[in-house]
C-alpha cells in the first residue's frame, strides 16, 4: 500500500452516524430489512441491450449513459443517488478522451424499481450483465460511497479479467456494522434510525442530509441549495424500496475478502472529514487490505467529494488512468 496522504483526524462510526441521526431528529424504528441470502456466483444473466438501457433477464432494466471513446471507465454510485451524481467527472474524463460509462442500480434513478434483488450480490450481478453486454475490456471501475461495495462485489464474484484498475472513493468498504469481530463499526440499531426515516418523512431526511453530506454543517462553508436540492431530486427518484433495505445491504455487507481479491492498481479516495463514512474506519482499513492501493486523503474532505473536491478529484482520476 502507497500512502499518498495522511491525516490527524480520528473519528469512529458510531460518533460521526450518531451525530447526523441527531441532527434529523429520528429515533429508530422496531421493523428492518431482512438481510438477503447469498447467492452462488456465476455468468451475469443474458440481457437486452439498447442504446441507453439494460433489461436483465428478470425483467429489471438499468439506465445507463454511455458516453465518448477511447479506455472505458465504468462508475457506480453512491446512495440514494443515481448516476447523475458522476456528472462532473465524466465530462471531464470524456473531454481527456476517455469512454466514461454509469448506470442508475436496480431501484434507484431511472432504473425499474422490483420488489427485491437489493444486495450485493445481486448488484455486482447487474454491474457484470452490463460490463458484458457492452463488451468492456480492460475497464477501470469507480465506486463512490455504496459503490465502492458494488465494485468490490464485483470482483470478488466475477473477477478481474475484464478490470484493468479500481477506484474507491468514500467507499463504504470494508466493514460498517460492528461485530465481534469489527468492533469499530456501528450498531445495527444506529442503521435502524435510518430506516425510520425511510419511512417516517423520506423526502425531509434527503433534505437534512445533504448538510453533513457536502460538510455544509462546518464553520464557514459555502453551501449551495442547488447541490442540496440536486440530492434531493435524485434521492427521491430513487424507489422508496430500494431506499430502505440498500441501508441493510451497504451496512450489514461484509467486504473484507472481497478486497482482498483485488490484485490490480487500486485508488483509495477518502476526506477526513467525512461525516457520513469516516476514514478511520473505512478508506483508511480499505487500503491495508488491498494488496496495490495508493491511498489519498483529502484534507478537510466531505463525503460529497464529487462535488465539494471535484477538481481535486478529477485530476487525481486522470492521472491514475494515465498511469
Amino acid at each position: 500500500m502507497t500512502i499518498q496522504r495522511t491525516t490527524s483526524s480520528r473519528r469512529t462510526l458510531l460518533g460521526s452516524l450518531a451525530g447526523l441521526a441527531a441532527f434529523t431528529g429520528l429515533v429508530a424504528a422496531g421493523t428492518q430489512a431482512a438481510a438477503a441470502s447469498a447467492k452462488p456466483a456465476g455468468q451475469a444473466a443474458p440481457a437486452r441491450l439498447s442504446a441507453s438501457t439494460l433489461t436483465l433477464n428478470d425483467g429489471t432494466t438499468l439506465y445507463y449513459k454511455d458516453w465518448g471513446s477511447g479506455p472505458a471507465v465504468v462508475f457506480s454510485h453512491g446512495y440514494p443517488l443515481s448516476a447523475d451524481a458522476w456528472e462532473y467527472q465524466m465530462l471531464f474524463l470524456m473531454q481527456q478522451g476517455y469512454r466514461v460509462i454509469a448506470f442508475d442500480r436496480r431501484g434507484f434513478g431511472r432504473s425499474s424499481q422490483p420488489a427485491g434483488g437489493y444486495d450485493y450480490d445481486t448488484f455486482a450481478d447487474d454491474l457484470a450483465a452490463l460490463i458484458n453486454a457492452l463488451d468492456l475490456k480492460q475497464v477501470t471501475l469507480v465506486g463512490h460511497s455504496m459503490g465502492g461495495g458494488e465494485v468490490a462485489r464485483y470482483i470478488g464474484r466475477h473477477g478481474e479479467q475484464r478490470v484493468a484498475r479500481v477506484a474507491l472513493v468514500a467507499a463504504v468498504t470494508p466493514f460498517l456494522l460492528q461485530t465481534p469481530d469489527n468492533p469499530g463499526g456501528a450498531p445495527k440499531a444506529l442503521f435502524d434510525t435510518f430506516r425510520a426515516a425511510v419511512q417516517a418523512d423520506r423526502s425531509q431526511w434527503n433534505k437534512d442530509v445533504t448538510m453533513p453530506y457536502y460538510s455544509y454543517n462546518r464553520a464557514g462553508a459555502k453551501v449551495s441549495e442547488g447541490v442540496r436540492d440536486d440530492y434531493w431530486r435524485q434521492g427521491m427518484n430513487t424507489g422508496v424500496l430500494a431506499a430502505y433495505h440498500a441501508i441493510t445491504a451497504f451496512s450489514e455487507t461484509d467486504f473484507r475478502a472481497d478486497l482482498k481479491k483485488i490484485t490490480v492498481p487500486t485508488l483509495v479516495v477518502h476526506g477526513n472529514d467525512d461525516q457520513i463514512v469516516p476514514f478511520e474506519i473505512s478508506g483508511k482499513l480499505s487500503a491495508g487490505l488491498v494488496r496495490h492501493a495508493t491511498l489519498k486523503v483529502y484534507e478537510g474532505g466531505s463525503h460529497g467529494l464529487l462535488i465539494t473536491q471535484k477538481d481535486q478529484l478529477n485530476s487525481d482520476l486522470l492521472a491514475f488512468l494515465r498511469s
